[in-house]
């Protein structure tokens, strides 16, 4: 029996995250919305294009495939557009042979409020003001920035990045750092290397990609020939010893990642052109840049790396 929407694991997304919309946002921009739904409708059997979420959504959505009685995972469109401007979407997801049943369309408001409702662990958009909103209601979302889109249908992993402080643990150790040099940090951290940080925004998206990875143990415990779809892998600019404060953190959740690097102060790129996610989430817009420009970024807009009186931090933790 599947799992209930409360058991599962929900990503939201926009359809400015899902496909590729400029042609459409520059008529609404330029022409006003009545122009839009004009277009939209003109439009409605023209399959919108791939945008940066979709290679992650589709690869997610795989992972009902190998848990076909349990349906664990699930994603939920929120979006700004009416159900009338909204069908091309719909359309354009059924073609692409997207999973995705359930939307809210709020007619131009902001669709975050809804992020609880649908029990989401994450809400991805392009539209940096409505992410914006939901981490300052305390809900978990991240701004999509625009990279090149990669789709290789050839590869069905799954592999996700995340930066820690300030992404799956709380802002305390940027605070510290904002508010003295990297010798106070240090000090601060082996200090408290016994005392886990509290959640940060995607604490909870980080907790239940865990339990995945569990179901998969056990899938590989039955087959060793077993090929596992989800790969986590935490990418921070912490160095020892400050990296122990890290490793205490996930114990006490009793979670762990596939793959964790502490960098101390390395280019974060240097990694990720290796390991190549399908997502990468990081708090600083700084560390959000790769040379090939190929890597989905998002930006989680949270804590005092975000603030407007925000201090040059080479060391970026």
């Amino acid at each position: 029996m599947p799992y209930p929407i409360e058991r599962k694991l929900v990503i939201a997304v926009a359809s400015s995250a899902l496909f590729a919309l400029r042609e459409s946002d520059k008529v609404f921009i330029e022409e006003g919305p009545r122009a839009y739904k004009e277009y939209q409708e003109k439009h409605l059997d023209t399959v919108l294009g791939k945008g940066v979420a979709f290679p992650f959504v589709r690869r997610f959505l795989s992972i009902n495939h190998r848990y076909n009685k349990e349906q664990p995972v699930e994603v939920v469109l929120l979006s700004r557009n009416s159900a009338v401007t909204g069908k091309r979407v719909f359309r354009s997801i059924q073609h692409h042979k997207l999973d995705i049943t359930r939307a809210a369309f709020m007619e131009g408001k902001s669709p975050y409020e809804y992020i609880p409702a649908f029990n989401a662990s994450l809400f991805l958009s392009a539209n940096e003001g409505d992410v914006v909103k939901a981490i300052d209601s305390g809900y978990p979302a991240g701004t999509v920035l625009t990279t090149k889109v990669v789709d290789d249908l050839g590869d069905g992993e799954l592999r996700i990045a995340f930066d820690f402080d300030g992404v799956i643990a709380d802002d305390e150790s940027e605070s510290v750092f904002q508010g003295g040099e990297i010798d106070d940090f240090n000090k601060y951290e082996v200090d408290k290397s016994d005392i886990p940080h509290n959640p940060g925004p995607l604490a909870d998206l980080f907790k239940k990609l865990s339990f995945m990875q569990k179901l998969e143990d056990r899938s590989e415990e039955k087959d060793r020939s077993y090929k596992r779809i989800l790969r986590t892998a935490i990418v921070t600019a912490r160095s020892a010893p400050a990296h122990e404060r890290v490793i205490t953190t996930l114990e006490d959740w009793g979670v762990s990642a596939n793959e964790t690097f502490f960098l101390g102060g390395m280019k974060k790129d240097r990694i990720l052109n290796v390991l190549k996610p399908h997502m990468f989430f990081d708090d600083q817009k700084t560390h959000l840049e790769s040379e090939a420009g190929d890597i989905p970024m998002v930006h989680i807009p949270f804590g005092i790396a975000n603030k407007k009186t925000e201090k040059k931090n080479p060391a970026g933790f």
